[in-house]
């Protein structure tokens, strides 16, 4: 058995979804809807057409690739500005400030002047309490018998 396709009706209106329009205005773009004819029954249809496997699968694809093309838009236009960037700090006079901004450019595009820096800690809460019950401990014993042995002191203690 063959499978069935989208008509050209339910493919026009997949396309306007993924255009981004909302349902019941792409079930209005796709198919002839009378003025007549109440936006819940308009509404209901939309609902039962995204519902369409087939119908909504087309739209998960459509978004696909547009979203594809976005990236690859971007990353073309990224490419092509670092490339005239990288001309321009080449090329100019030494004393021309376009060459000074457009290093600068560039550095800002390889976050080369971040100030944010994220520290990732795996540690819990119960670690750090057990870490610095341990510490604490150490440095007591220490306090009490100055003949303990050193070696047996966490590195950060001494």
């Amino acid at each position: 058995m063959a499978e069935k396709k989208l008509t050209p009706k339910q493919l026009h209106f997949a396309r306007c979804i993924a255009g981004g329009m909302t349902q019941s205005d792409g079930y209005r773009e796709a198919y002839t809807v009378r003025d007549s004819t109440t936006q819940e029954s308009v509404h209901s249809s939309a609902s039962r057409l995204m519902a369409d496997v087939k119908v909504s699968a087309r739209v998960r694809h459509l978004i696909g690739l547009r979203e594809q093309a976005v990236v690859a838009s971007a990353v073309t236009d990224r490419e092509r500005v670092l490339s005239k960037l990288r001309g321009w700090m080449d090329d100019a006079e030494p004393t021309d400030s376009v060459r000074l901004r457009a290093a600068e450019l560039l550095g800002k595009s390889a976050n080369l002047f971040a100030t944010e820096v994220t520290v990732a800690d795996q540690r819990n809460s119960t670690n750090v309490a057990e870490e610095i019950e341990a510490m604490l401990l150490a440095a007591n014993v220490a306090a009490v018998d100055p003949s303990a042995d050193d070696d047996d002191q966490p590195e950060h203690l001494h």
